[in-house]
């Protein structure tokens, strides 16, 4: 794994205009379940005998939010309950000394900004659990974590409206301003791309890496098991994001 993790560092030195994907493999080294396949919150129907996907739906929401927001809750309080790894760090740590890096990431947990990577080149494709805002007023809260410890769906302080969180759920679409900001930077161009704990083969995704890879850029995924975006990169690291990734800082930096 080493001379992977050098392969790919020799790359990323050399480049000023990088992209990281990270997906939900990256919190899982904090101990934040993922939501499917082992270890997941999620697999198959809720308790109520609806699927997963249908009680995290926009019309859930406004049907019956406090089905949806037992489960909101669930999410909330295990990303409540891990905080950022070292591999969180190290891409912040990337992102302080290489002002070309940039991060889009699947996660909702808020993780990279927590670990300080700047505001201004994190995409949140899928939004984030904080902060919360009213359905009805528009009002901003930022106490998650008080509004979890009280009975759900969370209100307003305001009209008494129900709040959400700022994710994308089932059956909406990725939101507009996320989308253009990504759009923009692989219009611009990327020296490199790399994946993190993310096995999707999503379009927004799978794009930035094929135009990298076919204008002759370098690509690489971080992932202990290999899927279907490892054909698509010239270098797979077989190891844990948490560990990997600070070996890779060292390495492009020799610290």
């Amino acid at each position: 794994m080493d001379t992977q993790i050098q392969r790919v560092a020799a790359a990323l030195k050399q480049t000023d205009r990088l992209l990281f994907i990270t997906g939900a493999g990256l919190s899982a080294d904090s101990g934040l379940p993922t939501y499917r396949g082992v270890g997941g919150l999620y697999n198959g129907s809720t308790g109520e005998g609806v699927s997963i996907e249908a009680a995290l739906s926009a019309t859930m929401l406004v049907e019956n939010p406090a089905l949806c927001w037992k489960y909101l809750a669930e999410i909330g309080q295990a990303c409540l309950a891990a905080e950022p790894n070292a591999g969180h760090l190290a891409i912040a740590e990337l992102q302080r000394r290489k002002p070309g890096c940039w991060l889009l990431t699947q996660n909702v947990d808020g993780y990279h900004l927590a670990a300080g990577s700047p505001p201004e080149r994190v995409i949140e494709i899928h939004g984030s659990l904080a902060p919360l805002y009213c359905m009805r007023c528009g009002q901003r809260s930022d106490e998650l974590a008080a509004h979890l410890r009280q009975p759900l769906p969370p209100r307003c302080t305001s009209c008494g409206g129900v709040l959400r969180p700022s994710v994308v759920l089932f059956e909406e679409l990725l939101a507009e301003p996320a989308l253009q900001r990504l759009h923009d930077q692989v219009f611009e161009g990327f020296d490199a791309v790399v994946a993190v704990g993310t096995s999707a083969s999503f379009a927004y995704i799978v794009e930035p890496l094929l135009r990298v890879r076919n204008s002759g850029g370098f690509t690489a995924q971080i992932d202990p098991i290999a899927s279907e975006l490892s054909f698509l990169v010239d270098v797979h690291v077989t190891g844990a994001a948490a560990d990997v990734l600070p070996q890779l800082v060292r390495h492009i930096f020799g610290d």
